[in-house]
Protein backbone atom coordinates (compact mmCIF):
# COMPACT_ATOMS: atom_id res chain seq x y z
CA UNK A 1 0.00 0.00 0.00
CA UNK A 2 2.96 2.19 0.57
CA UNK A 3 4.43 1.99 -2.90
CA UNK A 4 2.19 3.81 -4.65
CA UNK A 5 3.26 6.83 -2.69
CA UNK A 6 6.53 6.51 -3.09
CA UNK A 7 6.27 6.50 -7.11
CA UNK A 8 4.43 9.48 -6.63
CA UNK A 9 7.56 10.86 -4.70
CA UNK A 10 10.20 10.02 -6.42
CA UNK A 11 9.93 12.96 -9.32
CA UNK A 12 10.03 15.75 -6.32
CA UNK A 13 12.68 13.81 -4.78
CA UNK A 14 14.69 13.80 -8.21
CA UNK A 15 14.23 17.56 -8.69
CA UNK A 16 15.84 18.07 -5.01
CA UNK A 17 18.49 15.83 -5.53
CA UNK A 18 19.35 17.70 -9.02
CA UNK A 19 18.89 21.22 -7.31
CA UNK A 20 21.66 20.36 -4.30
CA UNK A 21 24.22 18.85 -6.64
CA UNK A 22 24.06 21.85 -9.20
CA UNK A 23 24.60 24.14 -5.85
CA UNK A 24 27.71 22.04 -5.54
CA UNK A 25 28.94 22.52 -9.13
CA UNK A 26 28.52 26.23 -8.75
CA UNK A 27 30.59 26.44 -5.41
CA UNK A 28 33.14 24.43 -6.30
CA UNK A 29 33.73 25.99 -9.49
CA UNK A 30 33.67 29.42 -7.38
CA UNK A 31 36.42 28.66 -5.18
CA UNK A 32 38.52 27.63 -8.41
CA UNK A 33 37.73 31.26 -10.01
CA UNK A 34 38.62 33.37 -6.86
CA UNK A 35 42.21 32.21 -6.67
CA UNK A 36 43.08 34.10 -9.82
CA UNK A 37 41.17 37.24 -8.88
CA UNK A 38 43.13 37.38 -5.48
CA UNK A 39 45.89 35.65 -4.42
CA UNK A 40 46.53 34.82 -0.89
CA UNK A 41 49.72 36.09 0.90
CA UNK A 42 52.33 33.91 1.18
CA UNK A 43 52.92 31.55 4.30
CA UNK A 44 56.55 32.68 5.99
CA UNK A 45 58.20 31.17 8.46
CA UNK A 46 60.48 32.09 10.87
CA UNK A 47 63.76 34.16 9.55
CA UNK A 48 62.43 33.16 5.61
CA UNK A 49 61.78 36.90 4.19
CA UNK A 50 62.18 36.00 0.74
CA UNK A 51 58.55 36.37 -0.04
CA UNK A 52 57.49 39.36 2.12
CA UNK A 53 55.66 41.60 -0.22
CA UNK A 54 57.21 45.35 -0.06
CA UNK A 55 54.54 47.85 -0.16
CA UNK A 56 55.13 51.01 -2.48
CA UNK A 57 55.60 54.02 -0.68
CA UNK A 58 52.98 56.79 -1.49
CA UNK A 59 54.22 60.07 -3.11
CA UNK A 60 54.07 61.93 -0.09
CA UNK A 61 55.99 59.42 2.17
CA UNK A 62 58.73 59.18 -0.59
CA UNK A 63 58.92 63.06 -0.87
CA UNK A 64 59.37 63.42 3.25
CA UNK A 65 61.06 59.91 4.60
CA UNK A 66 62.94 60.33 7.89
CA UNK A 67 64.12 63.52 6.70
CA UNK A 68 61.87 66.15 5.48
CA UNK A 69 62.86 68.53 2.39
CA UNK A 70 62.90 71.24 5.26
CA UNK A 71 65.15 70.01 7.01
CA UNK A 72 67.72 69.51 4.40
CA UNK A 73 67.05 73.14 3.28
CA UNK A 74 67.63 74.84 6.65
CA UNK A 75 70.87 72.72 7.08
CA UNK A 76 72.33 73.61 4.07
CA UNK A 77 71.57 77.72 4.76
CA UNK A 78 71.23 77.53 8.47
CA UNK A 79 75.08 78.30 9.80
CA UNK A 80 75.16 81.53 7.25
CA UNK A 81 72.08 83.20 8.67
CA UNK A 82 73.31 85.86 11.51
CA UNK A 83 71.08 87.58 14.26
CA UNK A 84 71.73 91.31 14.58
CA UNK A 85 71.90 93.40 17.59
CA UNK A 86 71.60 97.51 17.45
CA UNK A 87 72.49 99.73 19.68
CA UNK A 88 71.48 103.73 19.35
CA UNK A 89 71.79 106.61 21.63
CA UNK A 90 68.89 109.72 21.33
CA UNK A 91 69.25 113.06 23.47
CA UNK A 92 66.25 114.75 24.50
CA UNK A 93 65.25 117.73 25.84
CA UNK A 94 63.00 117.01 29.18
CA UNK A 95 61.07 120.00 30.04
CA UNK A 96 59.39 118.63 33.51
CA UNK A 97 58.33 122.22 34.42
CA UNK A 98 56.86 123.26 31.18
CA UNK A 99 53.34 122.99 32.59
CA UNK A 100 53.74 124.78 36.15
CA UNK A 101 53.71 128.78 35.59
CA UNK A 102 55.36 129.14 39.13
CA UNK A 103 58.93 128.19 37.19
CA UNK A 104 58.06 129.88 34.21
CA UNK A 105 58.04 132.57 36.28
CA UNK A 106 61.03 132.71 37.89
CA UNK A 107 63.30 130.72 35.54
CA UNK A 108 62.05 131.76 32.50
CA UNK A 109 61.39 129.52 29.13
CA UNK A 110 64.95 128.58 28.80
CA UNK A 111 65.14 126.69 31.81
CA UNK A 112 63.88 123.07 30.43
CA UNK A 113 66.08 123.59 27.93
CA UNK A 114 69.41 123.11 29.66
CA UNK A 115 68.29 120.01 30.88
CA UNK A 116 68.92 116.95 28.33
CA UNK A 117 68.34 113.11 28.76
CA UNK A 118 69.90 110.43 27.11
CA UNK A 119 67.60 107.34 25.93
CA UNK A 120 69.24 103.77 24.78
CA UNK A 121 67.63 102.10 21.77
CA UNK A 122 68.11 98.61 21.50
CA UNK A 123 66.49 96.58 18.24
CA UNK A 124 66.70 93.00 16.88
CA UNK A 125 67.13 91.19 13.27
CA UNK A 126 68.35 89.00 11.00
CA UNK A 127 70.82 88.77 8.05
CA UNK A 128 72.35 86.31 6.17
CA UNK A 129 76.11 86.21 4.59
CA UNK A 130 76.84 86.46 1.05
CA UNK A 131 80.40 86.45 0.95
CA UNK A 132 82.71 84.39 2.70
CA UNK A 133 84.77 87.65 3.28
CA UNK A 134 82.02 88.30 5.77
CA UNK A 135 79.61 90.61 3.74
CA UNK A 136 75.82 90.03 5.66
CA UNK A 137 72.48 91.04 3.65
CA UNK A 138 69.76 92.80 5.73
CA UNK A 139 67.21 95.18 6.21
CA UNK A 140 67.93 99.02 6.38
CA UNK A 141 65.21 99.57 8.86
CA UNK A 142 67.71 96.63 11.21
CA UNK A 143 70.44 99.30 11.22
CA UNK A 144 69.76 102.26 10.40
CA UNK A 145 71.01 104.69 12.67
CA UNK A 146 72.52 102.43 14.56
CA UNK A 147 75.57 103.52 16.87
CA UNK A 148 76.51 100.01 16.99
CA UNK A 149 75.73 96.55 15.54
CA UNK A 150 76.56 93.37 16.69
CA UNK A 151 76.84 90.32 14.44
CA UNK A 152 76.44 86.98 16.45
CA UNK A 153 77.16 83.86 14.33
CA UNK A 154 75.09 80.03 15.31
CA UNK A 155 78.01 79.10 16.80
CA UNK A 156 78.01 81.36 18.86
CA UNK A 157 80.65 83.87 17.31
CA UNK A 158 79.88 87.48 18.03
CA UNK A 159 81.82 90.60 15.67
CA UNK A 160 81.00 94.21 15.63
CA UNK A 161 79.66 94.84 11.79
CA UNK A 162 80.52 98.09 10.01
CA UNK A 163 77.62 99.49 7.90
CA UNK A 164 78.71 99.57 4.14
CA UNK A 165 75.78 101.13 2.90
CA UNK A 166 71.71 101.62 3.30
CA UNK A 167 69.45 101.78 0.77
CA UNK A 168 66.21 103.21 2.28
CA UNK A 169 64.37 103.08 -0.87
CA UNK A 170 64.51 99.60 -1.17
CA UNK A 171 65.04 98.40 2.55
CA UNK A 172 68.40 97.23 1.80
CA UNK A 173 71.90 96.97 3.65
CA UNK A 174 74.91 95.55 3.79
CA UNK A 175 77.45 95.15 7.21
CA UNK A 176 80.73 93.60 6.87
CA UNK A 177 81.90 91.59 9.62
CA UNK A 178 85.96 90.72 9.87
CA UNK A 179 85.84 86.92 10.80
CA UNK A 180 88.81 85.51 8.44
CA UNK A 181 87.90 84.10 4.87
CA UNK A 182 86.15 81.21 5.46
CA UNK A 183 82.61 81.40 6.68
CA UNK A 184 79.78 79.75 5.70
CA UNK A 185 77.64 81.47 3.00
CA UNK A 186 73.91 81.59 1.86
CA UNK A 187 73.30 79.54 -1.61
CA UNK A 188 71.39 82.48 -3.70
CA UNK A 189 68.27 81.31 -5.90
CA UNK A 190 66.67 83.48 -8.39
CA UNK A 191 63.24 84.93 -7.57
CA UNK A 192 62.41 85.16 -11.29
CA UNK A 193 61.77 81.63 -10.99
CA UNK A 194 59.32 81.52 -8.42
CA UNK A 195 55.65 80.65 -8.92
CA UNK A 196 52.34 81.11 -6.70
CA UNK A 197 52.29 77.71 -4.58
CA UNK A 198 56.17 76.90 -4.12
CA UNK A 199 57.06 75.95 -0.72
CA UNK A 200 58.21 79.27 1.17
CA UNK A 201 60.50 79.18 4.81
CA UNK A 202 61.47 81.95 6.58
CA UNK A 203 64.76 81.32 8.48
CA UNK A 204 65.04 83.68 11.12
CA UNK A 205 65.04 85.11 15.14
CA UNK A 206 61.78 86.46 15.65
CA UNK A 207 61.24 87.85 18.41
CA UNK A 208 64.65 87.12 19.57
CA UNK A 209 64.00 83.38 19.63
CA UNK A 210 67.15 82.33 17.59
CA UNK A 211 67.20 80.00 14.72
CA UNK A 212 63.38 80.05 13.91
CA UNK A 213 61.91 77.98 11.07
CA UNK A 214 58.66 78.54 9.85
CA UNK A 215 57.28 76.88 6.77
CA UNK A 216 54.82 78.17 4.33
CA UNK A 217 53.98 78.39 0.57
CA UNK A 218 54.07 81.68 -1.91
CA UNK A 219 50.53 83.12 -1.49
CA UNK A 220 51.14 85.86 -4.33
CA UNK A 221 53.95 87.66 -6.67
CA UNK A 222 54.91 91.50 -7.48
CA UNK A 223 52.88 92.52 -4.52
CA UNK A 224 53.68 96.27 -5.18
CA UNK A 225 54.69 98.89 -2.31
CA UNK A 226 51.61 100.77 -2.44
CA UNK A 227 49.64 97.75 -2.29
CA UNK A 228 51.08 96.63 1.17
CA UNK A 229 50.84 100.51 2.38
CA UNK A 230 54.46 101.61 2.45
CA UNK A 231 54.77 104.38 -0.07
CA UNK A 232 57.96 106.14 0.38
CA UNK A 233 59.56 102.26 -1.01
CA UNK A 234 59.73 101.38 -4.15
CA UNK A 235 59.25 97.11 -4.30
CA UNK A 236 57.47 94.37 -5.71
CA UNK A 237 57.03 91.51 -2.84
CA UNK A 238 56.77 88.03 -2.42
CA UNK A 239 53.74 87.57 -0.25
CA UNK A 240 54.00 84.25 1.69
CA UNK A 241 51.85 82.73 5.03
CA UNK A 242 54.96 81.64 6.30
CA UNK A 243 55.14 83.50 9.95
CA UNK A 244 57.66 86.90 9.78
CA UNK A 245 57.89 88.63 12.65
CA UNK A 246 59.45 91.26 13.92
CA UNK A 247 63.30 90.37 14.55
CA UNK A 248 62.65 88.21 11.22
CA UNK A 249 63.59 91.26 9.24
CA UNK A 250 66.57 90.75 7.08
CA UNK A 251 66.83 87.00 6.97
CA UNK A 252 66.25 84.68 4.22
CA UNK A 253 63.19 83.29 2.85
CA UNK A 254 63.71 79.91 1.04
CA UNK A 255 62.52 77.36 -1.80
CA UNK A 256 62.36 74.32 -1.39
CA UNK A 257 65.96 73.84 -2.03
CA UNK A 258 67.50 76.21 0.61
CA UNK A 259 68.28 78.44 -2.35
CA UNK A 260 67.39 82.05 -0.93
CA UNK A 261 64.97 83.49 -2.83
CA UNK A 262 64.13 86.49 -0.50
CA UNK A 263 64.45 89.05 2.58
CA UNK A 264 62.37 88.68 5.03
CA UNK A 265 60.69 91.77 6.09
CA UNK A 266 58.07 92.65 8.80
CA UNK A 267 56.74 95.87 7.94
CA UNK A 268 53.03 94.89 9.01
CA UNK A 269 52.68 95.13 12.64
CA UNK A 270 48.87 94.58 11.70
CA UNK A 271 49.48 91.47 9.29
CA UNK A 272 47.84 87.82 10.30
CA UNK A 273 49.39 84.93 8.46
CA UNK A 274 50.31 87.27 6.10
CA UNK A 275 54.60 88.21 5.55
CA UNK A 276 56.84 89.79 3.09
CA UNK A 277 59.94 89.24 1.38
CA UNK A 278 62.16 91.28 -0.83
CA UNK A 279 62.99 89.54 -4.06
CA UNK A 280 66.51 88.55 -4.20
CA UNK A 281 67.18 89.07 -7.89
CA UNK A 282 66.71 92.56 -6.67
CA UNK A 283 68.74 92.27 -3.82
CA UNK A 284 71.78 91.29 -5.76
CA UNK A 285 71.73 94.29 -7.90
CA UNK A 286 71.56 96.65 -4.90
CA UNK A 287 73.76 94.97 -2.64
CA UNK A 288 76.26 95.26 -5.65
CA UNK A 289 75.72 99.18 -5.62
CA UNK A 290 75.91 99.29 -2.08
CA UNK A 291 79.34 97.72 -1.70
CA UNK A 292 81.01 99.91 -4.37
CA UNK A 293 79.16 103.12 -3.63
CA UNK A 294 77.39 102.85 -0.37
CA UNK A 295 74.53 104.01 -1.59
CA UNK A 296 71.59 104.17 -4.41
CA UNK A 297 70.78 106.78 -6.81
CA UNK A 298 66.96 106.33 -7.05
CA UNK A 299 65.54 108.62 -9.84
CA UNK A 300 62.31 110.38 -9.34
CA UNK A 301 59.97 113.02 -11.03
CA UNK A 302 58.11 114.41 -7.79
CA UNK A 303 54.26 113.36 -7.71
CA UNK A 304 51.71 112.37 -5.70
CA UNK A 305 49.80 109.75 -7.78
CA UNK A 306 46.81 107.45 -7.74
CA UNK A 307 45.78 104.89 -10.35
CA UNK A 308 42.20 106.18 -12.17
CA UNK A 309 39.89 104.04 -13.90
CA UNK A 310 36.46 105.20 -15.52
CA UNK A 311 34.68 104.04 -12.83
CA UNK A 312 37.00 105.88 -10.46
CA UNK A 313 36.74 109.10 -11.87
CA UNK A 314 32.24 108.57 -12.56
CA UNK A 315 32.20 108.13 -8.91
CA UNK A 316 34.33 111.35 -8.04
CA UNK A 317 32.61 113.09 -10.95
CA UNK A 318 28.91 112.05 -9.72
CA UNK A 319 29.33 113.56 -6.27
CA UNK A 320 28.38 116.91 -5.56
CA UNK A 321 30.69 117.92 -3.06
CA UNK A 322 33.64 117.11 -5.17
CA UNK A 323 35.97 119.95 -5.78
CA UNK A 324 37.30 118.86 -9.18
CA UNK A 325 36.02 116.98 -11.88
CA UNK A 326 38.33 114.08 -13.54
CA UNK A 327 38.46 112.82 -16.94
CA UNK A 328 36.98 109.48 -17.25
CA UNK A 329 40.00 107.47 -18.70
CA UNK A 330 42.56 105.00 -17.64
CA UNK A 331 45.75 106.74 -16.59
CA UNK A 332 47.52 108.20 -13.52
CA UNK A 333 46.05 110.95 -11.48
CA UNK A 334 48.41 113.48 -10.00
CA UNK A 335 46.74 114.18 -6.23
CA UNK A 336 49.65 116.26 -5.46
CA UNK A 337 53.30 117.94 -6.91
CA UNK A 338 55.97 118.49 -4.78
CA UNK A 339 57.49 121.94 -4.86
CA UNK A 340 60.84 122.26 -6.48
CA UNK A 341 60.63 118.88 -8.25
CA UNK A 342 61.21 118.14 -11.40
CA UNK A 343 57.66 117.76 -12.17
CA UNK A 344 57.31 120.86 -10.60
CA UNK A 345 59.27 122.32 -12.83
CA UNK A 346 57.95 120.58 -15.88
CA UNK A 347 54.81 122.25 -15.41
CA UNK A 348 52.98 119.37 -13.90
CA UNK A 349 49.63 120.48 -11.96
CA UNK A 350 47.35 118.61 -9.55
CA UNK A 351 44.92 117.08 -10.75
CA UNK A 352 46.81 116.32 -14.37
CA UNK A 353 46.16 112.56 -15.68
CA UNK A 354 49.20 110.75 -16.80
CA UNK A 355 48.62 109.02 -20.29
CA UNK A 356 52.24 108.19 -21.76
CA UNK A 357 55.51 108.45 -21.30
CA UNK A 358 57.99 107.89 -24.16
CA UNK A 359 55.41 107.13 -25.92
CA UNK A 360 54.40 104.13 -23.49
CA UNK A 361 50.75 104.28 -22.35
CA UNK A 362 50.71 103.73 -18.50
CA UNK A 363 47.38 102.66 -17.06
CA UNK A 364 48.20 102.28 -13.14
CA UNK A 365 50.47 104.10 -10.39
CA UNK A 366 52.89 101.22 -9.98
CA UNK A 367 53.42 101.00 -13.66
CA UNK A 368 54.72 105.25 -13.65
CA UNK A 369 56.52 104.43 -10.38
CA UNK A 370 58.72 100.86 -12.19
CA UNK A 371 59.02 103.04 -15.69
CA UNK A 372 60.93 106.16 -13.56
CA UNK A 373 62.66 103.85 -11.49
CA UNK A 374 64.36 102.17 -14.61
CA UNK A 375 65.67 105.36 -16.21
CA UNK A 376 68.85 106.87 -15.74
CA UNK A 377 69.12 110.06 -13.53
CA UNK A 378 69.17 113.25 -15.92
CA UNK A 379 67.06 111.54 -18.37
CA UNK A 380 64.83 113.45 -20.44
CA UNK A 381 60.83 111.98 -20.13
CA UNK A 382 58.17 112.76 -22.62
CA UNK A 383 55.35 112.71 -20.54
CA UNK A 384 51.47 112.94 -22.24
CA UNK A 385 48.85 114.30 -19.66
CA UNK A 386 45.33 115.18 -20.10
CA UNK A 387 44.03 118.26 -18.13
CA UNK A 388 40.58 119.22 -18.96
CA UNK A 389 39.32 118.75 -22.14
CA UNK A 390 43.37 118.69 -23.53
CA UNK A 391 46.32 116.65 -24.10
CA UNK A 392 49.41 118.16 -23.27
CA UNK A 393 52.95 117.03 -23.97
CA UNK A 394 55.71 117.63 -21.17
CA UNK A 395 59.50 117.17 -20.68
CA UNK A 396 60.45 115.96 -17.20
CA UNK A 397 63.97 115.56 -16.64
CA UNK A 398 64.62 113.08 -13.84
CA UNK A 399 66.24 113.92 -10.70
CA UNK A 400 68.19 112.02 -7.81
CA UNK A 401 65.74 111.43 -4.86
CA UNK A 402 67.49 112.70 -1.84
CA UNK A 403 65.09 111.36 1.19
CA UNK A 404 62.84 108.30 0.85
CA UNK A 405 60.92 110.27 3.46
Amino acid sequence: MRFPKISRSLPQLTTHVLAIALGVVLMVSTLQVLPSQAKPAPTVTAGDTSKLIVQQQSPATATIGSTSFVTAAVNRVGTAVVRIDTERTITRRVDPFSEDPFFRRFFGDGFSQQMPSEQQLRGLGSGFIIDKSGLVLTNAHVVDKADKVTVRLKDGRTFEGKVQGIDEVTDLAVVKINAGNDLPVAPLGSSSNVQVGDWAIAVGNPLGFDNTVTLGIVSTLKRSSAQVGISDKRLDFIQTDAAINPGNSGGPLLNGLGEVIGINTAIRPDAMGIGFAIPIDKAKAIAAQLQRDGKVAHPYLGVQMLTLTPDLAKQNNTDPNSPIQIPEINGVFVMRVVPNSPAASAGIRRGDVILQVDGKDITSAEQLQNFVEDSRLGQVLQVKVQRGNQTQQLSIRTAELQNAS
